[in-house]
């Protein structure tokens, strides 16, 4: 069974947000002592010999197989003295605890002499059942440096660490009728009695856990309670409707192409969202003005930064006045994304259940190009800036996520095809080829029944995406056939509709 959330607001008083920061603040002290001792206990293990060599035997391994044929019998041998290799850095990883199997309740082993002497001195402010969840938030974080290639994890900053949760309802932070009880600490929820969703929700499934949550909103913080409930979430007014059938979609960094038996769409994401960069710029601007002329004597004469100044930096008052009006402008954007990427998710799966996409790795397309190329006409070497910006702003992926989290509600997933295999911006259905075109070509003309007919890129590759075969690794050229006719209609029809509209077009949409 799945879980979902519900927000709510707390109505709380002066002493008691007081109480909240400052069990917040000690929470971040035992997630920043967790995440040290990891750090040490990493840093130990790769000075060891023993993980060194082991280490330096992987690397040439790696090599080896890297320089062998396809069906070569020595890249077999190779691949097993991997396997034993990996075996023998997983027993190094376990004698310094940092590695025990991710289906045991390993975090807390693991860290357990380390935030058990912290947590009992503050023991009146926060729970063992508490303790035990910041600590696995530390160990999760830590495991995703370490094995799945993410960044290295910074430890929180005062006021930084702005949620705290449970294990479990019956310990620690507890929700029952309308008020959450920690320790002492007694707050009422506002939970209206003409809300529908939350009425129902609470009425209809078990509270698992809650959450407390702190946020920055126009100036001032303010306090939530997340209530994670086991089931379904209930369905708006009936306005979530799920409908039958398969949809086809091809996203990119700003816009999306969605394709059904009976809609063809061409949108840009989020279009709510603001471009924000100017007015971004001019404030960083501004603050480092201000940081520059209330701490002269930490800069060099040439504007450089001086090293050996180990002074504290003093902030102005128009310095930390920017910094709120930074920060809120950061929060709007996030909101806003979030809420347009719901109704977008809502809006496809309104079209059918079976939902295809193209597996895409975002965080490349962020990274700035490798290679320096210099433009032969001007002699000047080319940006090297690739999509970090568009990716930033309307942020593709936590579509994906969103959609994939409402799909599981209904025991489905987002169906992610083979990019490579299927070729979706490539194939021609009609001769069955593939053809390889440059990024600025958005437009795609087909032999269709002895005439040439021009179709928009991005659409046809999400009329492709949609009638993939079972195996995901091919395109249903029959089912392509049968539904051609009636995509094309709808195709132009939604050409007409974004040349008549008055807003603002995508270069990428090429109309």
């Amino acid at each position: 069974m799945g879980n979902y959330t519900i927000m709510l607001t707390f109505k709380t008083e002066k002493w008691q947000e007081d109480i909240i920061n400052k069990r917040l603040e000690i929470g971040r002290k035992i997630y920043n002592a967790c995440l040290n001792e990891l750090f040490k206990r990493y840093r130990t293990m790769e000075q060891s010999k023993v993980y060194r060599k082991e280490w330096k035997n992987l690397r040439e391994i790696n090599k080896d197989i890297d320089n062998c044929k396809k069906d070569d019998k020595k890249k077999v041998k190779l691949e097993k003295k991997k396997l034993l290799i990996n075996k023998d850095l997983r027993d190094i990883k376990k004698k310094f605890k940092l590695y025990t199997p991710k289906s045991s309740k390993f975090k807390e082993a693991l860290l357990r002499s380390v935030y058990v002497p912290m947590q009992h001195y503050f023991k009146k402010h926060i729970q063992q059942e508490i303790t035990d969840k910041i600590a696995d938030r530390a160990v999760e974080t830590f495991y995703k440096y370490m094995y799945d290639g993410y960044g290295k994890p910074q430890f929180k900053k005062f006021g930084e660490f702005n949620s705290i949760e449970n294990r479990r309802n019956s310990c620690g932070i507890i929700f029952k009728g309308n008020i959450i009880k920690w320790g002492k600490l007694k707050i009422p929820i506002v939970c209206r009695k003409n809300d529908i969703y939350v009425q129902t929700a609470l009425g209809k499934d078990k509270v698992k856990y809650s959450r407390i949550v702190r946020k920055f909103v126009r100036g001032k913080y303010k306090y939530y309670v997340q209530l994670i409930l086991e089931g379904v979430p209930p369905s708006k007014l009936n306005k979530d409707t799920i409908s039958k059938g398969s949809v086809g979609i091809d996203i990119g960094t700003q816009t999306i192409a969605i394709c059904s038996k009976k809609v063809v769409k061409l949108l840009e994401l989020s279009p709510e969202i603001q471009n924000i960069d100017k007015e971004r710029k001019r404030l960083l601007m501004k603050l480092k003005r201000s940081r520059r002329a209330t701490n002269a004597s930490k800069y060099n004469k040439d504007g450089t930064l001086n090293e050996n100044n180990k002074d504290n930096w003093i902030k102005s008052n128009h310095y930390i006045k920017t910094q709120l009006q930074l920060r809120e402008m950061y929060r709007r954007q996030a909101d806003i994304r979030r809420q347009s990427h719901n109704k977008l998710a809502k809006y496809i799966l309104s079209l059918g259940d079976t939902v295809y996409v193209e597996t895409m790795n975002y965080k490349a397309l962020q990274r700035k190009a490798k290679k320096t190329i210099i433009n032969k006409k001007t002699g000047k070497c080319n940006r090297r800036k690739r999509f970090g910006k568009s990716i930033g702003n309307k942020a593709p992926s936590m579509l994906l996520d969103i959609l994939d989290n409402k799909l599981k509600y209904q025991n489905k997933e987002l169906i992610k095809i083979n990019t490579w295999k299927v070729k979706a911006s490539q194939y021609n259905h009609i001769n069955q080829k593939c053809v390889k075109k440059a990024i600025n070509e958005r437009w795609k003309v087909l032999n269709y029944k002895g005439k040439e007919i021009k179709i928009q890129r991005d659409l046809y590759s999400a009329f492709l995406i949609m009638n993939v075969n079972d195996d995901l690794e091919s395109v249903n050229n029959e089912l392509c056939d049968k539904l051609f006719d009636d995509f094309i209609i709808f195709h132009d029809q939604e050409i007409e509709r974004i040349r008549i509209s008055n807003n603002k077009r995508i270069s990428s949409m090429g109309i």
